[in-house]
């Protein structure tokens, strides 16, 4: 008796995966995937469907909106779902997802390519196969499928431009491997309650890396700005230091925590953020910024539009913050 074929549906939002010309551009291949990479049939039943055709530079919170929703709207249909996005922002986006779908119940497989589908060399069609394949098994978490991983979607960074193993997924291991099977690791995740789609992303987030000589006042120039940002991403030093002597960055935290703004800390190395180890970690932690755990950058950006949206109560905002809700911290 011939087994069913699972049933997949793929959205489309742009990147180099589908893009042709040069400079490079989006194209139309997209729309002919099946065609030109045939073998996706015998993995899968494929629904396709094209929401955007964008250079990934220009997704941002409110695409992922659109394609938090559009999952929403397709997963009672599908056994797993793939979205292709360009690589650029692809961690971001994969964050955003990860914390707008609660409790989800099936796969939702990021990917997309260095070079496009139809040059020579090309990694899409091995990502694209990989990704369909991820899709139809039981891995109910938003990942990452690149170079025969699937990595934890808010967990991942984009590591390398030149290379076809692009995204990293630091202290976390792959969720599943693909080789002559797809080995799946102990750690994936299951829902702990009923699926909820929460779209909602508040833009005003910035970031700003803690660099020596970096001056405060130029800090709190922002913030003191008229397009003054709701929330503020310190990626600061080892795990968690900045500057206490001379050009202290403290006050200006403080003031901005003071002031409503929502100041969330992040290491710019792998590890885990611990504001009580140090001095000069301890000032931000008594100026009310709330230590990220093992956030990275994209992760932590995408977590903070999503809260400040979300969360109108500034005390669940901020436990909220300090919880681990899709495996970004722990």
């Amino acid at each position: 008796m011939t087994q069913s074929l699972k049933k997949v549906l793929l959205l489309h939002t742009g990147g180099t995966l589908g893009m042709q010309g040069a400079p490079l551009e989006p194209g139309t291949y997209s729309q002919k995937l099946l065609e030109r990479v045939p073998e996706l049939a015998q993995l899968a039943e494929l629904q396709i469907r094209v929401l955007e055709n964008l250079d990934s530079s220009d997704v941002g919170p409110e695409e992922w909106s659109l394609i938090a929703r559009e999952v929403e709207r397709g997963r009672g249909h599908v056994d797993g779902i793939v979205i292709l996005h360009g690589t650029d922002t692809m961690a971001f986006s994969a964050s955003a997802l990860a914390f707008a779908l609660e409790g989800l119940d099936r796969p939702v497989v990021m990917t997309g390519a260095q070079r496009p589908l139809a040059a020579h060399r090309t990694d899409a069609r091995r990502n694209l196969t990989d990704a369909v394949a991820f899709a139809t098994c039981d891995i109910p978490e938003v990942g990452i499928g690149f170079d025969g991983l699937l990595l934890r979607g808010c967990r991942a960074v984009k590591s390398d431009v030149r290379s076809y193993h692009a995204f990293e997924s630091p202290g976390c291991e792959p969720l599943a491997r693909m080789g002559f099977d797809v080995a799946i690791a102990a750690h994936v995740r299951r829902p702990r309650g009923p699926f909820r789609c929460d779209p909602r992303f508040d833009p005003r987030v910035a970031v700003v890396y803690a660099t020596p000589g970096l001056e405060p006042a130029m800090v709190a120039a922002m913030l003191d700005g008229a397009a003054a940002p709701r929330g503020l991403v310190l990626a600061a030093f080892g795990v968690g230091t900045v500057p206490v002597r001379g050009r202290a960055l403290a006050p200006v935290v403080k003031r901005a925590v003071d002031g409503g703004v929502e100041v969330l800390v992040v290491t710019q190395r792998g590890g885990i953020v611990d504001l009580s180890l140090y001095k000069n970690s301890m000032v931000l932690a008594e100026a009310g910024a709330i230590p990220g755990g093992e956030l990275r950058v994209e992760a932590a950006v995408a977590k903070l539009m999503h809260a400040l949206a979300a969360f109108g109560d500034r005390a669940a905002r901020r436990k909220y913050l300090e919880t681990d809700v899709a495996g970004e911290r722990a």
